[in-house]
């Protein structure tokens, strides 16, 4: 016997009714206009039946097909690979820049003299659950760009210097977690979201719609 819907954790109806609208769309069953409005309802809506209720007229279910193809293309999460434990990024009078679909290793430490830091984990994979960033900063820029489904946790000492954190403050139990620690002297460290969750279904609908179109 099924458990009636509005006694099922919101979370797991939100994503069933957005892989359905997903897989509904991809295959030209709704236009674009009811997808996104249907989405942004799904998103919003605090009502486990209004959001159950968005997908009940839709003909397609989504398949192990379609599950693999969203493993593969929303890869926040874990994922198997190798990855190492540690990581030294080291500019002194220099900069760098960690981007694309790399492996996140358990631990990085940043030193950064007169310097500048981006690491962006928009398309990152994740070996390990909990990540820790080692900061340590004097009169140079950190900046990290995160997506809006992985939780981030800051202890960081400020001194004649500036944090600016907009990250999510609730916090997503089966997401990955990056706890930064350390110290910013005469420097800034900026926390941002790149690329929220919306953004990325709709990235992803209109690969699948490509596929099949």
């Amino acid at each position: 016997m099924s458990v009636a819907t509005k006694d099922r954790p919101i979370a797991a109806v939100r994503e069933e009714v957005i892989d359905r609208l997903i897989m509904n769309y991809s295959h030209g069953e709704i236009s674009l206009e009811a997808f996104e409005s249907r989405l942004d309802s799904a998103m919003d809506s605090s009502d486990v039946v209004a959001i159950s209720e968005l997908a009940s007229d839709l003909p397609l279910n989504i398949n192990s097909d379609y599950q693999d193809k969203k493993k593969s293309a929303l890869g926040t999460h874990y994922q198997e690979g190798d990855s190492k434990k540690l990581e030294r990024i080291v500019n002194v009078l220099s900069s760098s820049k960690r981007a694309g679909q790399w492996h996140v290793p358990k631990e990085i430490t940043i030193r950064n003299v007169l310097g500048s830091d981006t690491i962006d984990f928009t398309q990152a994979r994740f070996n390990y659950q909990n990540i820790k960033i080692n900061v340590n900063c004097t009169l140079g820029n950190i900046k990290i760009e995160v997506p809006e489904d992985v939780n981030i946790h800051t202890n960081v000492n400020c001194i004649v210097g500036s944090i600016d954190n907009n990250s999510n403050v609730d916090f997503i139990s089966d997401a990955p977690t990056i706890t930064i620690e350390g110290k910013v002297m005469f420097g800034n460290l900026e926390i941002k979201v790149k690329q929220p969750v919306k953004e990325k279904w709709l990235r992803f609908a209109d690969s699948l719609k490509a596929l099949f179109h």
